[in-house]
């Protein structure tokens, strides 16, 4: 028997930037499609006309394309897609299963309100429910909900879940004016883009039974339905910005590397034995929904750039020159060579636990003039350290190439003779060179600022020595 092909979809509404929760939502679809071999739709729910923004929809995209979460189709927008909803409405009508209703918001207020008096749940009393009446202005279409009964699905993760009909009321499907309800145009987007599972935040299980109800009104079988647990924050309280919990592009414009977000969010609620880093193709190999667990994900920030500084140092020294260099620009160097600056993630990608540590790192090695921190300067830029840095000196413009082991080679010789441990020359050299007391080798720093360069600075620290600072 031939199998239906999967078709997922990940809706976010532009109303602000793309966080963690509803990053981890698309990657759990993106993962499920590439999986089975599906189709992943990306569909931008932008009917709120209020709070919608293009700044925000255009986040989003660039969200999805810094993590590597390519879609098949789309993006379809629900702005553009009325005309659908219209005719869905239409049909619903037609069958009996929707009908215009012409109570007026006040009149409503007023029946709410005596209902919750009488301790009652405040639903729709059903007053135009059979009175056959026409659009007018003003009226809205409800759906035609069953008055009894249950409705009952299967969760793929969270297994069977009911709700009595009674609960429910009769759902607004269009509004006043004009416009679909969010319950509406989500399933006739899921109908006619043909999605057949639905992976959500476990905030939607309350929506689901809604939407099943149209889905039977209009006669269409059901999509499967899996709820994600929710993301709490270490303190086991919802996730919020307290957490660290920010949008997945100020992640991105911290440092952060793509893959490990998509390594942090996958194990919120999803895991693989105890396996803690994965690669894509081991997440797309590997993920399954049985795997989703029930109780929510912890979302751990520490863990997180642990990790990132895990996947620096993993990285080869040309992937990270390529990130490194947005941030030098963003610093306000330009014209990169881009073998320097390769060179100049190879000797921070030890130290650093992000590409915006690494380019705070690296700005030594680009500054016309570098300036010592005033501690260092007092402490090692000595008078009495001249006479080394000027043998020093002498020693290294004789050399014809200026490698990491000639300057071993060409130190150990310095040092021999001068008789001296390389401690009382190394951090003096270090704030010449960088005008800092930390910093990768001070061989590796000379190697990647060239001869010339690295000369120059210790003649320019010669003559801060000099002129007393």
């Amino acid at each position: 028997m031939a199998h239906e092909k999967v078709v997922v979809r990940f809706p976010p509404s532009p109303t602000g930037y793309l966080h963690i929760g509803g990053a981890r939502t698309a990657l759990f679809n993106w993962l499920f499609a590439r999986q089975k071999g599906g189709k992943f739709i990306l569909r931008i729910e932008d009917t709120d006309r209020q709070r919608s923004t293009d700044e925000a929809a255009k986040a989003i995209l660039e969200s999805m394309e810094w993590l590597g979460l390519d879609w098949d189709e789309g993006p379809y927008f629900q702005s553009r897609r009325y005309d659908i909803y219209e005719d869905f409405i239409e049909r619903l009508i037609s069958k009996g299963q929707a009908y215009h209703c012409h109570c007026l918001p006040n009149e409503l207020e007023q029946k709410r309100k005596e209902a919750m008096a009488r301790g009652l749940k405040p639903k729709y009393d059903g007053k135009c429910r059979d009175m056959g009446l026409g659009p007018a202005p003003g009226s809205v279409v409800r759906l035609k909900a069953p008055l009894s009964g249950i409705t009952q699905f299967h969760d793929l993760i969270k297994g069977s879940i009911r709700f009595d009909n009674e609960e429910l009321d009769d759902l607004v499907l269009k509004r006043s004016d004009g416009s679909p309800t969010y319950h509406l145009a989500v399933v006739a987007d899921d109908i006619n883009l043909g999605i057949t599972h639905i992976i959500r935040g476990d905030d939607h299980v309350n929506n689901t039974p809604r939407q099943i109800l149209i889905y039977k009104a209009i006669g269409e079988s059901l999509p499967q339905y899996a709820h994600v647990p929710m993301i709490l924050g270490p303190d086991r309280a919802r996730l919020s910005k307290r957490h660290g919990a920010m949008s997945v592009l100020a992640y991105r414009d911290m440092g952060y590397l793509p893959h490990t977000l998509i390594n942090s969010l996958v194990r919120l609620g999803w895991s693989y034995g105890d396996q803690e880093k994965f690669t894509i193709e081991e997440l797309i190999n590997k993920f399954s929904l049985k795997n989703v667990g029930k109780s929510a994900g912890i979302f751990n920030t520490d863990k997180m750039l642990d990790l990132n500084a895990r996947y620096i140092r993993e990285t080869s020294n040309n992937i990270l020159a390529e990130l490194l260099t947005p941030f030098l620009k963003k610093s306000g160097f330009h014209n990169l060579d881009r073998e320097i600056v390769t060179a100049v993630a190879g000797t921070l990608k030890m130290r650093s636990k992000t590409i915006r540590e690494m380019a705070e790192g690296a700005s030594f090695y680009f500054q016309e003039r570098i300036t010592y921190e005033k501690k260092a300067d007092k402490k090692f830029l000595k008078p009495e350290i001249l006479p080394l840095l000027e043998d020093i000196t002498e020693r290294l413009q004789k050399l014809p190439v200026f490698t990491k082991d000639v300057l071993e080679k060409t130190f150990v010789d310095f040092l021999e003779k001068n008789e001296i441990k390389l401690k009382k020359v190394a951090q003096p050299l270090r704030v010449a060179l960088t005008g800092k007391t930390v910093s990768p080798g001070i061989f590796e720093i000379m190697e990647v600022l060239g001869k010339d360069k690295a000369l120059d600075r210790i003649s320019n620290a010669v003559v801060h020595i000099r002129a007393g600072k």
